[in-house]
């Protein structure tokens, strides 16, 4: 009888999933389909006008070392909750003297799917001493740095840094974004739950001597004080990321590109 019911339901789910890709193939419907659907998305300069833009997978100085697939120009979108709450930071961190600055927001899921392309070809490595010199390219997976899915794709999250207005530079993090390893860890050297420097830098696996200063630990603590001040959570392997606590697509994976909204 159970095995029963499991066929049942398992016929009830495909025949459902199979009626979903219909309604957003049918070329004559004037329905478009959920993951095409950017209505409730943002241009993110709209919505926060004092942000910088370096959208790193535009262009060719990211992990791949090329375009990314679906970055059609070099602009960020997030959906219009996410983008709201982001405002707020900005202007929390524009009070101390500081911009935000974007290196990436909404990621299309053919965007992901070119990093698990890249990831599965070992011999593609021109980018390893810029952003995993530490790693051999076949455990990106085993290690978690490449997904086949991303919560960039459901449109809530956002990879960033400050810009200091009266150096007019990147405050110092310590370390380049998307570097692969512990170092990009908000709590290397230091505990992002109290904001204490340790130093304790044993987690870097190929210089004991690898290190953050007590100054680079703080400014990485500046920025995520204030995203999670204003409803985002943070990541536990990369100080540059954060996810709208309340996101308001969190099963949904995006597909359209990314390219200024009309």
């Amino acid at each position: 009888m159970k095995k029963t019911r499991q066929r049942i339901f398992a016929a009830i789910l495909a025949i459902c999933g199979a009626s979903a890709i219909a309604s957003c193939s049918k070329s004559n419907s004037p329905k478009v389909c959920p993951t095409e659907d950017n209505s409730q998305f943002v241009t993110l300069t709209d919505a926060v006008p004092d942000a910088i833009l370096e959208i790193r997978y535009y262009g060719t100085y990211n992990f791949v070392g090329a375009r990314i697939d679906g970055y059609e120009e070099p602009t960020a979108l997030l959906t219009k909750q996410a983008a709201k709450a982001l405002k707020e930071v900005s202007d929390d961190v524009m009070a101390q003297g500081y911009r935000l600055k974007i290196y990436d927001a909404y990621r299309p899921q053919k965007g992901v799917d070119h990093f698990v392309r890249w990831a599965q070809d070992l011999a593609d490595t021109k980018m390893k001493p810029y952003f995993y010199p530490d790693l051999d390219k076949s455990v990106l997976f085993e290690q978690e740095y490449i997904y086949e899915r991303s919560g960039h794709t459901r449109g809530s999250t956002v990879d960033l840094t400050l810009f200091d207005m009266t150096t007019e530079k990147e405050l110092d993090m310590g370390g380049t974004f998307d570097w692969f390893g512990p170092e990009s860890h908000p709590d290397f050297c230091g505990n992002p739950e109290t904001g204490e420097y340790t130093g304790d830098n044993s987690a870097s696996p190929s210089d004991p001597k690898r290190s953050i200063t007590e100054q680079q630990f703080k400014n990485r603590m500046t920025l995520r004080r204030a995203m999670l001040a204003h409803g985002f959570k943070a990541l536990s392997t990369e100080w540059w990321h954060f996810t709208l606590e309340n996101e308001p697509f969190p099963d949904t994976y995006f597909t359209f590109p990314v390219k200024r909204l009309k």
